[in-house]
């Protein structure tokens, strides 16, 4: 395959906060893709961590990054952006998260924009106008937008299953929603969580932090189809696949591209 890619991951959501939410295009979501609501996070369900796994498609243990704080990885590895970069195609970040800068090399993206949350009324809102706004210019063949502000404004602010928690989650789908309608027809999406989370926390090895969604729109995938096993580790390996490039030989995740 040889597609272009929208990666969107929506920080602290979990499975059941998805459902709850109450913004009905969850079900279109469900029906257009190939999805899990039991996906698998790592350990510590830690939010850089949780990304760089994502990434590098290995464990923190191997990747090092055990907490928020980064760390320069003791055995470095080649992660998704570095791949696409390789590649000589062109990758794109929207973030409202400072620290998730480090999750690529310097210099493996094209355009990058970061807006603090707590800046704005919506950062995640913002940001998916900015992304929306970059695709249509400039095309690029990789996009990754994050949305915090469920995990920061809502949960963590409020606790998770809250009221707050649950609005957030609904506006992260709304934005979800206008990638999609706008792009769906060019570009493979695939929308994550990090992790979970309970009370007003996470980290832990509880069901609740460790559960994710995740969800894979797109050629070469079944429509309302559940997946099952799916880790975060297999978001890298399936973003290659669909691009057209190589995986770095240290992943250890699977695509999950069935028709290549």
């Amino acid at each position: 395959m040889n597609n272009k890619v929208i990666l969107i991951s929506i920080d602290g959501m979990r499975p059941d906060g998805f459902l709850a939410c109450g913004n009905p295009f969850i079900h279109t979501m469900m029906e257009k893709g190939a999805y899990t609501l039991c996906g698998q996070t790592v350990l510590p369900s830690v939010t850089l961590p949780c990304h760089m796994s994502m990434f590098h498609s290995v464990p923190p243990q191997r990747h090092g990054i055990l907490s928020n704080t980064y760390t320069p990885l003791v055995r470095p590895l080649n992660g998704l952006m570095e791949q696409i970069k390789n590649a000589g195609r062109v990758a794109a970040m929207f973030y409202g998260w400072e620290p998730l800068r480090d999750i690529s090399r310097p210099s493996s993206l094209k355009f990058s924009q970061y807006i603090h949350s707590y800046a704005v009324e919506s950062s995640d809102s913002e940001l998916t106008d900015a992304a929306i706004a970059c695709i249509e210019r400039h095309s690029p063949d990789f996009v990754f937008l994050y949305m915090v502000e469920t995990d920061e404004k809502g949960g963590h602010d409020n606790g998770w299953m809250s009221e707050e928690y649950l609005r957030r989650i609904a506006i992260a789908i709304e934005n979800v929603k206008r990638v999609f309608e706008r792009f769906g027809d060019e570009y493979n999406i695939i929308v994550t969580a990090d992790h979970g989370g309970h009370e007003r926390s996470h980290g832990t090895d509880m069901p609740d932090d460790m559960t994710i969604p995740l969800f894979f729109i797109g050629e070469g995938f079944t429509g309302g189809k559940q997946l099952s096993e799916v880790t975060i580790l297999d978001v890298a390996p399936t973003a290659a696949a669909l691009l057209g490039i190589p995986a770095a030989p240290e992943w250890e995740g699977r695509a999950l591209v069935p028709n290549e």
